[in-house]
């Protein structure tokens, strides 16, 4: 089966490796945003599309007869544009959309609906923020003046921040190690997308032994169409005999679309 992975996150790099070593002919489509992305089974595209219509095109010149939506679960902008197509074009599609982390009573989250909130709640939260959401929305932060930022990114960038120190890094991070950070920074507040996943968890771990709020961006809604919650809940899709239906997918119910609490 011809299958293309919208990707650039670890789980898109999974599924590649086990439908290629299944036999299917993948192609992992990714943005061109990270400088040296990780070698991924199959082949690998670099760019965009060029909207709805520019994938949809795509799809039928190429005869692809799967996608795959891996993609980040803030990548809204993709996402529509894949389901748009894929509807256009007649390709049955899957949004592989990982679980949210686990929300314990000891916890403290904040959670807001944009970056912009985000910005304007965080000094009455910390003057000590670790920030954690990419680089494309830093900017939206730097009026807050008074706070002290600690920015992790994949790669450098500058950063129009008054008062920050940059650090790069790339996931897996353990929790230990998020504490070890946190504290030798004087961190009092975590800021980071509601972005989920084993790789990212550490921080929210850290931040919960350490007693710190967390400021938390909700996920957008996804657009509508089968979702699924795990790699094995993609594959098994994939082998279905009915994979446009929503039951061909495990993981989510309709009451749980955005795995936000």
């Amino acid at each position: 089966m011809k299958i293309l992975i919208l990707g650039g996150t670890a789980e898109a790099a999974e599924l590649a490796e086990s439908l290629v070593a299944a036999g299917h002919a993948v192609t992992t489509s990714l943005a061109g945003r990270t400088a040296s992305p990780r070698p991924l089974a199959g082949q690998v595209r670099v760019g965009g599309f060029g909207g709805a219509a520019g994938l949809e095109a795509h799809l039928r010149a190429e005869g692809y007869q799967r996608v795959i939506d891996a993609t980040h679960p803030f990548a809204a902008r993709i996402a529509a544009h894949a389901e748009a197509a894929c509807g256009a074009a007649s390709v049955p599609r899957v949004k592989l959309l990982r679980p949210m982390w686990e929300h314990r009573p000891e916890d403290t989250w904040i959670e807001v609906h944009s970056m912009d909130m985000a910005a304007a709640l965080l000094p009455s939260l910390g003057r000590r923020a670790f920030l954690t959401i990419g680089v494309n929305e830093v900017a939206v932060f730097a009026g807050c003046g008074d706070v002290f930022f600690l920015v992790r990114l994949l790669a450098p960038a500058p950063l129009p921040l008054p008062d920050h120190a940059l650090i790069i890094g790339r996931p897996p991070f353990e929790a230990a190690d998020e504490e070890v950070l946190m504290r030798a920074h004087g961190i009092d507040v975590v800021v980071t997308k509601a972005a989920g996943g084993a790789a990212t968890e550490g921080k929210i771990a850290a931040a919960r032994a350490l007693r710190l709020p967390v400021l938390m961006i909700r996920r957008p809604t996804p657009p509508p169409g089968p979702l699924a919650a795990s790699v094995e809940a993609v594959l098994a899709w994939i082998t279905s005999s009915d994979a446009t239906s929503p039951d061909a997918t495990s993981g989510y119910g309709p009451e749980r679309r955005d795995g936000i609490r």
